[in-house]
């Protein structure tokens, strides 16, 4: 009866130990349990798997503060720091995965590193070919405008026709998307090298890991 009651108090002290911990103190220590499946868990608070089992709690630098049964009900701090901790994890997860997902595919769209330099060739050929089919606009419509300018000049004494009016503002849109369009496509130049650098890199990585 005497240990009955003994085991309670520890048990109650520990409860009250845990319960009034501070978040600040509690980022710094670090639990140690084994759920019913023998599955091990270091965490900053004990996990729901833990509850009512033994844990041992750990200072920052993994010495032992002390052993004892996880509570039953945690505090809203540890509540609060249990669910950040749950969505890091799932966090870290999707990262991992997504990680994976893209290694795979890129392990399947190349076959060796020439792959990967051809088809940056590829890219590039496009990119100069849209690059030069832009600038060639561009000179057509620059050219336009020196044709609408000097039509204009019939007009000075008189009021502009309107066709003559829009065909002149359409032309300035004209130059004007145009000349954006080609600023874009020179960006793309250094973003697709980025891109196949990017690839090559890490499918050097990647066949390298596998050879050993």
């Amino acid at each position: 009866m005497g240990s009955l009651i003994m085991r309670s108090r520890t048990v109650l002290f520990l409860c009250s130990t845990l319960l009034a911990a501070a978040p600040a103190a509690a980022q710094q220590r670090m639990y140690k349990c084994v759920d019913a499946r023998g599955k091990v868990y270091y965490t900053q608070v004990p996990p729901p798997e833990c509850l009512g089992r033994d844990t041992l709690e750990l200072d920052k630098s993994g010495m032992l503060i002390r052993k004892g049964q996880t509570p039953t009900a945690l505090t809203p701090a540890q509540e609060k720091a249990r669910e950040a901790e749950r969505k890091k994890k799932l966090e870290d997860e999707e990262r991992a995965k997504e990680e994976r997902r893209k290694n795979t595919a890129l392990l399947n769209t190349y076959s060796s590193e020439k792959d990967i330099d051809d088809a940056r060739g590829r890219a590039l050929k496009e990119a100069q070919a849209a690059i030069a089919e832009t600038e060639k606009r561009i000179a057509g419509a620059r050219q336009r405008k020196k044709e609408l300018e000097s039509e204009k000049e019939f007009y000075v004494k008189k009021p502009i026709p309107v066709k003559l009016k829009q065909d002149i503002a359409n032309n300035e849109i004209d130059i004007k998307n145009q000349t954006e369009l080609l600023d874009a496509k020179k960006k793309e130049i250094s973003i697709i090298n980025a891109k196949y650098d990017s690839d090559k890199r890490r499918y050097v990585e990647l066949t390298a890991q596998g050879k050993k």
